[in-house]
């Protein structure tokens, strides 16, 4: 059944720490109710008997009738009985569900762990805090969030503290940017770390082959300030990369809603879910994962019902149409003012079949005829000429005390000029993305300048600074 020689066995509790029962259901298809029963899947079933225990990871059947024959079972023997399989394939099979490869050995030689193998530890021991969270269970649940239906953790800021005498994970941490060095203590003399993402429900972005590459959090304190977080260096999809067989392909907004829609199984059964980061979030990796469905005949755009969602749909659709112009594109019109998330506060989940069932297609400008000028006769020629992508307008200069530039990295608003000399450009800067900005003024013609602006935006926006730079060369 599974191939033995792929993988050398982890440790049982090392596999249970990396696998949470809601991931293994969710593998499986199986949504329990609000009060985390399901029909059982050992045995024919009819009224949910099957017990989830969130707490320890665990789940039960009360019927006498099932092959479980009242064995509680963990994530491994939930993979056995579902398998119908031997306890170490389900090891195996366990195992792949975990992460796809066991955690690499320490290696000897002061080399760190790979970005993948630290990622998926740490994300480990945010799945357990989340668990032990009250304030960010609460918040997960303000927002309709279900652990366990959703692969999800909280970052209390405190996993660094139980991995102290592990110097490799604490370099390699500090590598991906999960901890910054904040040099020695005055107190004890000691290394001091600043935990990057701290208060945050914490989000698995992943690759082509399933490990987790970055991680978003989103915090949990209210904060007005700093709300949305990713690592440097962001790579990887959320949830993951579409099934190869997908033909249908929802893009949303944010992590957050496309975590929204995949706990609704009535979508997810036909649909294939893709967050964006943003409404300047389509990235090439984006681009190229959604290029590369054969089987692919229809995205939808599922955005805010706001100025921002509707421009972001009309972007996006002359990207794609031109990218992948044999596939239908459409639009689903969320209510004004609202977003994905927050139509199930005082909505059934309902509403989101209703709007999916009555999304719209979106036109395409004709740009495929070209006039030129009258010919011999006296009457205008008309040449046919293959279609070429519509521009997006990305400078606004409708105000002139404040020219509006939407860049690669983020958006960018300039307040006002200062020429001195032909040589030299001083302006007052303000840059902003999804919801935070940062001001500064800058000289354009000075390359360090802008570098240094670039990094320190980057910081504080947590994007791309090589990007940045790229937008003020422009």
């Amino acid at each position: 059944m599974f191939d033995k020689n792929i993988f050398k066995p982890m440790e049982i509790p090392e596999i249970k720490s990396h696998l949470p029962l809601a991931q293994v259901l969710h593998h499986y298809n199986l949504s329990p109710d609000r009060n985390n029963r399901l029909c059982c899947p050992f045995h024919p079933d009819k009224t949910p008997s099957l017990q989830i225990y969130p707490k320890t990871e665990t789940a039960y059947c009360f019927s006498s009738n099932c092959k479980t024959h009242g064995k509680s079972l963990d994530v491994i023997d939930f993979v056995m009985f579902k398998e119908s399989c031997t306890k170490h394939e389900a090891i195996i099979k366990a195992q792949e569900l975990a992460g796809g490869k066991p955690q690499e050995p320490k290696p000897t030689n002061g080399q760190d762990l790979s970005r993948s193998a630290v990622l998926t530890k740490i994300f480990g021991y945010f799945k357990k805090g989340l668990a032990s969270s009250k304030p960010a269970r609460e918040y997960a649940a303000s927002r309709n969030l279900d652990p366990a239906k959703i692969e999800m953790g909280y970052n209390s800021g405190q996993f660094h503290h139980g991995t102290r005498k592990d110097k490799y994970l604490i370099e390699s941490c500090l590598k991906v940017g999960l901890l910054l060095d904040k040099g020695l203590t005055s107190r004890t003399g000691e290394k001091a770390y600043t935990p990057f993402g701290k208060n945050g429900l914490a989000f698995a972005l992943k690759n082509k082959e399933g490990k987790i590459t970055s991680l978003y959090f989103r915090n949990v304190t209210g904060s007005k300030s700093a709300k949305h977080f990713y690592l440097k260096d962001r790579q990887g999809l959320y949830p993951h990369y579409p099934k190869p067989t997908t033909s249908k392909l929802i893009l949303t907004e944010a992590i957050i809603d496309a975590a929204t829609i995949l706990q609704q199984e009535q979508i997810t059964k036909d649909f294939e879910i893709l967050a964006l980061y943003g409404t300047n979030g389509l990235t090439d990796e984006h681009l190229e994962a959604i290029k590369s469905l054969d089987k692919l005949e229809e995205v939808i755009f599922w955005f805010d019902g706001d100025e921002s969602g509707n421009k972001a749909s009309e972007k996006y659709n002359a990207i794609l149409s031109n990218e992948i112009p044999k596939v239908k594109i459409t639009k689903v019109e969320t209510p004004k003012g609202e977003d994905i998330n927050s139509l199930l506060d005082g909505h059934s989940p309902e509403i989101f079949t209703e709007l999916l069932s009555n999304r719209k297609p979106l036109k395409t400008e004709e740009s495929n005829l070209f006039f030129s000028t009258e010919n011999s006769t006296g009457k205008a020629s008309v040449e046919r000429k293959n279609p070429e992508p519509k521009q997006i307008q990305q400078l606004d200069t409708s105000n002139p005390q404040n020219i509006k530039y939407a860049g690669q990295a983020a958006e960018y608003q300039i307040k006002g000029f200062k020429i001195t000399q032909l040589d030299s450009l001083k302006i007052s800067l303000q840059i902003l993305k999804e919801g935070r900005d940062f001001r500064t003024r800058i000289e354009l013609y000075e390359h360090k300048q802008t570098t240094a602006v670039s990094q320190k935006a980057a910081e504080i926006l947590n994007t791309e600074a090589d990007l940045i730079e790229k937008d003020l060369g422009r």
